[in-house]
C-alpha cells in the first residue's frame, strides 16, 4: 500500500501543469493511499478514470467503464442491497460459482473475504470509477426500494385514514396520526431521495385524486412520487411539525425551515407553504452550506468575468449588484463573496428575507415588514452598527435604492441583488427607481447579471458537428468546430446533463461610464462603450463560449439567454 502511495504521487508529477507543492503536501497530509487519493481528486490534481486506470496497471484487474455497457437489473438479487451500500460494489455477473463485482477499491483484503463468506461464492473483480458505481446503485437499488415502500404504504392504507373531511382545519387527530412511523417514513422517503438525487427543491402539490411529489433538479423539474390523496392531511401536519409552522392555520401562507443530517453533511430546508384548491402545497428549498465556501473560481465563472468580479471586490466602499431572475444564483454568488470578506476583522451584516445560509460570525437580520422591520428601517439601524460590509438581500424599492446608494458613499461595501434582465439595466432601474444619476455614478462599482446552465453529464458526452445554416446564424465562420451534447446514462438519470455552472457578464464602471450615467445615456450607449473599450461580453457570449469548451450545450444556451 505504501508503494503504490509512492507509485501515484510520482504519477501525479509527471502530469503537465501540476502544483509539484500541492500534491508533495498532499502525500505528507496524507494516512494512505485512499486518504491520499480523496486529497488529489478534491484539489482536482487527480481524476478518477485516471486513478482507476493506475489501479488496473498496478492489480492487473480489467477497468470497466459502466457508462459504455447496459447493466443487467436482474443481476442486482446477487447481493443485498446493504452489501452493495456498504462496500460500494455492483454485481456484473455470476458464472457457475464465481460473482463478478464492479468495485472502486480492490485493495481491502478484509472486505472480499467478508463477502466471500457472506455470499458463498467465489468472487471476480472488475475496477469501476466510484460515482458510477454510485449512479448505478441508485438507478438500480433506491428506485426499486421506494416503489416497494410506496407499495406497502398503498397496501396499509386502511390504518392511515385521516380523521374528517379534507377541508377540515387539523387538530389533535391529524397530528397524532402524522408521528405515525409510516407517515414519518414517507417524508423522510421524500427528502432523502431529494439530497440523493442532488434536488435544488422538493415541490410537495395537492391535486384532486393523489399528492405530487416533484424534484428540481439541475434547475428542471421532474416529476417522482405520487403519494395517496388520504394521506395528504397527515403528510401535511408531519411538514408543518418539523418546520415549527402553524398546525391549525391552512388559509394562508407560512414559511418554516429545518435542519437534516445525510451521510455527515448538514442540509438546511427553507420551507414554504401556500393554500390552493385542493389543500396546501409545500415547496422545500434544500440549503446545502458546503456550497458556499468554494470560492468564486469553483462557481463555473469564466476566467475574464471572474477577474473583473474579484477586482470590484478589491474597492473599499461603493456598490456592487448582481442581476437575474429568481433561481440564476444570486445568493449562492453574494454568500460566496460573504465567506470570502468573512475575517475577524471586518464587521459584516446582512439584511435578508429570509435568512437563506446561517453563517457564523456574521450578524444576520430577517426582516418583518409587517412590524415596520423593512429593508429600509434596517439598513437606516445597521449604518449605527459600524460596518464594514453589508449584504442587502434585494434592493425593492426606492427608499432602501436611496438609503443604500447614500450609505456606499460613507465608506460601506455594499453588495445587493436587483431583479433585471441584464448588468446594464440595473443602472436605467435604478435611475428609474429615484437614485438621483450623480449619487449612482458616484458609488456604483460594478453592476453583473448571471444565469445557471446544466453542464454536459461528463459520463455520456458525445460530440457532433452543426450545419453551416445554424453556425452563420451564430456569426461563427469555423466550419470544422465541434459541439457536445449528453446522450443519457445512469450516472445522469438519462437526462445528459450533470450538475451547473453560472454563466456571467461583468460591468465594470470606469471614469467614462460614471460620465454615461450622469449624462442619462441610453443602455445602447453604455455597451456599445463597454464592448469597444471594456472587452465586455454578454450572457449569450459566455454561454456561447462554455459550449464551445463542451462544458454545456447549444441547446441550453439558448435556453438560458
Amino acid at each position: 500500500m505504501a508503494n503504490l502511495r509512492e507509485r501515484l504521487k510520482e504519477l501525479v508529477l509527471k502530469k503537465e501543469g501540476i502544483d509539484k507543492e500541492e500534491v508533495l503536501r498532499l502525500f505528507k497530509e496524507s494516512k494512505n493511499l485512499v486518504d491520499f487519493r480523496k486529497k488529489l481528486q478534491e484539489a482536482n490534481l487527480l481524476k478518477e478514470e485516471e486513478y482507476c486506470q493506475f489501479l488496473s496497471q498496478e492489480t492487473g484487474l480489467v477497468y470497466f467503464d459502466l457508462s459504455r455497457f447496459k447493466i443487467d437489473k436482474s443481476q442486482a438479487s446477487l447481493i443485498s442491497q446493504e452489501l452493495a451500500y456498504k462496500y460500494q460494489i455492483l454485481p456484473i455477473s455470476r458464472i457457475k460459482n464465481v460473482i463478478t463485482l464492479a468495485c472502486s477499491d480492490p485493495l481491502d483484503l478484509l472486505v472480499l473475504d467478508d463477502l466471500r463468506l457472506k455470499l458463498g461464492s467465489d468472487i471476480g473483480l472488475v475496477l469501476a470509477k466510484p460515482s458510477q458505481i454510485k449512479a448505478v446503485l441508485e438507478e438500480v437499488y433506491k428506485k426499486e426500494s421506494s416503489e416497494q415502500f410506496l407499495d406497502m404504504l398503498e397496501s396499509n392504507i386502511d390504518n392511515l385514514e385521516v380523521a374528517g373531511e379534507e377541508e377540515t382545519i387539523m387538530g389533535y387527530d391529524v397530528v397524532a396520526e402524522s408521528r405515525k412511523p409510516p407517515i414519518v417514513r414517507v417524508v423522510d422517503l421524500v427528502i432523502t431521495e431529494a439530497l440523493n438525487r442532488r434536488a435544488s427543491d422538493i415541490h410537495i402539490e395537492p391535486e384532486e385524486d393523489r399528492l405530487k411529489v416533484r424534484y428540481r433538479i439541475d434547475g428542471v423539474l421532474h416529476e417522482v412520487f405520487s403519494l395517496p390523496k388520504k394521506n395528504q392531511n397527515a403528510i401535511i401536519a408531519r411538514l408543518k411539525i418539523m418546520s415549527s409552522l402553524n398546525i391549525t392555520e391552512s388559509r394562508i401562507p407560512q414559511d418554516g425551515r429545518f435542519k437534516v443530517r445525510l451521510e455527515n453533511k448538514e442540509v438546511d430546508f427553507r420551507v414554504s407553504s401556500l393554500p390552493t384548491k385542493y389543500g396546501e402545497k409545500f415547496v422545500l428549498r434544500a440549503l446545502d452550506k458546503s456550497n458556499l465556501s468554494i470560492g468564486l473560481e469553483k462557481l463555473g465563472f469564466s476566467e475574464k468575468p471572474r477577474q473583473l468580479f474579484e477586482e470590484a471586490l478589491k474597492r473599499p466602499f461603493g456598490i456592487l449588484l448582481v442581476t437575474g431572475p429568481t433561481g440564476s444564483g444570486k445568493s449562492t454568488t453574494l454568500y460566496s463573496v460573504i465567506n470570502h470578506l468573512n475575517t475577524p476583522q471586518r464587521n459584516i451584516i446582512t439584511i435578508e428575507d429570509p435568512v437563506e445560509y446561517q453563517i457564523e460570525g456574521i450578524t444576520q437580520i430577517q426582516v418583518y415588514p409587517d412590524i415596520g422591520l423593512t429593508f429600509a428601517n434596517c439598513l437606516r439601524a445597521v449604518l449605527r452598527q459600524s460596518p464594514d460590509v453589508i449584504m442587502v438581500g434585494e434592493i425593492r424599492d426606492s427608499e432602501t435604492a436611496d438609503i443604500a446608494i447614500k450609505a456606499s458613499l460613507t465608506g460601506e461595501l455594499i453588495l445587493s441583488t436587483l431583479h433585471t434582465n441584464d448588468s446594464v439595466g440595473a443602472i436605467t432601474r435604478l435611475v428609474d427607481m429615484g437614485v438621483e444619476p450623480y449619487l449612482l455614478a458616484s458609488s456604483l462599482v460594478m453592476t453583473s447579471a448571471q444565469r445557471l446552465c446544466r453542464k454536459i453529464c461528463p459520463q455520456c458526452k458525445t460530440s457532433y458537428k452543426i450545419s453551416q445554416k445554424v453556425l452563420d446564424k451564430l456569426g461563427l465562420k469555423d466550419k470544422d468546430m465541434d459541439f457536445y451534447i449528453g446522450k443519457g446514462c445512469p450516472s445522469c438519470r438519462g437526462t445528459g446533463y450533470l450538475g451547473r455552472e453560472a454563466v456571467l457578464e461583468v460591468l465594470l464602471v470606469d471614469d467614462k461610464i460614471k460620465e454615461m450615467i450622469v449624462s442619462k445615456e441610453t443602455e445602447e450607449r453604455i455597451v456599445s462603450y463597454a464592448r469597444k473599450e471594456l472587452d465586455f461580453r454578454n450572457l449569450r457570449e459566455d454561454a456561447l463560449d462554455k459550449a464551445f469548451r463542451g462544458v454545456t450545450s447549444l441547446e441550453e444556451v439558448f435556453r438560458i439567454t
